[in-house]
């Protein structure tokens, strides 16, 4: 596998959990639902906690946990290992990267489009991007959105991979990003299966601005964060934040990069993210710009904005019936370890189905869900992404996500 195919394969991967440590600060909070409505054992909160914690030591760094239960107050928690406490004191309320979910927000405006007449799933790529889109006249905007497209992704090639470590600085157009998009490998003909790209949804995002004659970053406050009320939420245009109130991201330094991707790809010397070295082998990575990842993954929000996003459309207030339905309409994913419908996962856990989407950037990785009804919610917020790679970390992270999807559902963890 080559090298800049191996890392971003790495660093977008949506199957693994991710999670990390942080406090509950609400201890008990009601559960609702039906015969299972009642309190939260403050024991499992206190677990929850400790796992948490356990996870910010053991390589996830920093963490927010936020469950929403459905009624009263969220449990809601911010971990992290003691060293990072030097650049920044974690808070359930921190701006955060959160990556391709930002995908679930683009189809959402896709959808919302297709109930107005103004798209249509069927449409091909060529009737909205002419000549764009490498094999577009049979390539579908339903396609785009569940991953079946056959298109590969600009993530993976070499000419990108300078800009996703920071090691280079460079503003890509959404055109020049569908330039260097390579073909799958091996090919795969449009609607054959599920692949996921970032391309798909750079098309996505140049098909909105097309249909609706509005910048997508602007669409998005008219339809989604003001209506809703997401006052920490905004797509990034460069690598400044708009408040001091943001999560600090790491990733490991070049030798650990080396170990951790060591048997997949041999990483030349001193290969790594750019950024301010840091103890126990890391580097901040907050200060890569992400305004490449745009429709694809270009939100900044905070645990509880994008719960409220996700709960609103899961619960039907974003969409129609119908367009809600072609969402909920999945495909066989193994690369997610579930299914995957318009712009949402969806995943069988132990205690139950969620819906959501996971995200992955340079220093920050989270996972947010709902239940089937999208009144219940779980965010797990942690700031590093490869660092979880890490055998140690990666069981941390995976046993914490469990538990706090879990306590979310109202169920004993296994």
């Amino acid at each position: 596998m080559g090298l800049a195919t191996c890392t971003g394969a790495l660093l977008m991967s949506c199957s693994q959990p991710s999670a990390e440590a942080t406090r509950l600060s609400d201890g008990a909070a009601h559960l609702s639902g039906g015969k299972g409505e009642g309190m939260v054992d403050p024991s499992a909160a206190r677990t929850l906690d400790g796992l948490a914690q356990k996870a910010a030591d053991t390589g996830s760094l920093g963490v927010i946990v936020r469950v929403g239960t459905g009624s009263g107050k969220a449990l809601q928690t911010a971990r992290q290992t003691a060293w990072t406490k030097a650049d920044h004191h974690l808070a359930p309320g921190d701006q955060f990267r959160v990556g391709s979910n930002t995908k679930t927000l683009t189809a959402t405006l896709v959808l919302q489009q297709v109930a107005e007449h103004r798209i249509g799933l069927d449409d091909t790529v060529d009737k909205w991007l002419p000549g764009a889109v490498r094999g577009g006249k049979d390539i579908t905007v339903r396609m785009l959105l569940n991953h079946t497209s056959g298109l590969g992704d600009f993530f993976l090639t070499p000419q990108f991979l300078g800009s996703l470590t920071g090691q280079e600085e460079r503003t890509w157009t959404p055109q020049e990003l569908l330039a260097i998009t390579p073909d799958q490998d091996p090919p795969t003909a449009p609607g054959e299966k599920y692949s996921y790209s970032n391309t798909n949804y750079v098309a996505l995002g140049m098909i909105l601005e097309k249909a609706t004659g509005t910048g997508l970053a602007r669409l998005i406050e008219q339809r989604i964060t003001e209506p809703l009320g997401m006052k920490d939420s905004y797509l990034a245009k460069n690598a400044d934040w708009t408040s001091d109130r943001h999560v600090t991201g790491y990733e490991p330094d070049a030798e650990r990069l080396k170990a951790i991707l060591a048997g997949v790809v041999d990483l030349p010397d001193g290969f790594g993210f750019a950024g301010p070295e840091r103890p126990e082998g890391n580097v901040e990575t907050s200060a890569i710009d992400p305004a490449w990842s745009w429709a694809e993954g270009g939100m900044v929000s905070t645990a509880q904005d994008w719960q409220r996003f996700l709960t609103a459309l899961m619960s039907g207030e974003l969409l129609p019936p119908a367009q809600m339905k072609e969402m909920r309409t999945t495909v066989d994913a193994p690369e997610e370890g579930g299914r995957y419908g318009l712009g949402l996962m969806r995943i069988n856990t132990a205690c139950g189905t969620v819906w959501g989407h996971t995200g992955g950037l340079p220093g920050y990785s989270s996972e947010i869900y709902t239940d089937t009804s999208g009144r219940r919610s779980v965010a797990v917020l942690t700031s590093t992404n490869f660092g979880i790679k890490e055998e140690r970390a990666a069981a941390a992270n995976k046993k914490l996500t469990q538990a706090a999807i879990c306590l979310m559902l109202g169920k004993p963890q296994p």
